[in-house]
């Protein structure tokens, strides 16, 4: 049950911060046309993102984390002491993968700030936290000693 719980809770963090870093990155390119844009309409922008993006974004994120968790799990089996490490990085992975194999196999981009490296990465980074946050809720706890 943890596991599953864990999975959950790493798409969900990397969905929101995957949907902040990309309603930002969308505005940023309208900054950059010459455009104002308010703390109030990015903040508007951004929960429009994340409360409008699940039907495409977040089936995405799953697989995403999915595979890379997956085999990540299977490295780990190896080497457990580098089991943070390991999921964090198939976070980062998992994400910047899934944007690049999608532009290679469809020639498409489907998220407009991952034509650029920085929104790629920005990726990458919610993925990270979505790996960590799975590492934090299916560690193991240490046994208490009678």
């Amino acid at each position: 049950m943890k596991v599953v719980a864990g999975f959950i809770a790493a798409v969900i963090v990397t969905y929101v911060l995957g949907a902040l870093f990309i309603s930002q990155g969308n505005i940023s390119q309208v900054v950059a046309m010459g455009f104002d844009v308010s703390m109030g309409d990015r903040i508007s922008a951004a929960i429009h993102d994340i409360t409008h993006m699940y039907d495409l974004y977040l089936p995405l994120v799953t697989i995403g984390l999915l595979v890379a968790f997956l085999i990540a799990g299977l490295i780990i089996r190896f080497v457990p002491n580098l089991r943070m490490i390991g999921f964090l990085s198939a976070g980062v992975v998992g994400m910047i993968a899934l944007h690049v194999i999608m532009k290679a196999v469809l020639g498409l981009s489907g998220i407009a700030p991952t034509r650029e490296l920085v929104g790629l990465l920005a990726q990458g980074l919610a993925g990270g936290f979505g790996g960590w946050a799975y590492y934090a809720m299916t560690r193991k706890t240490a046994s208490p000693t009678a």
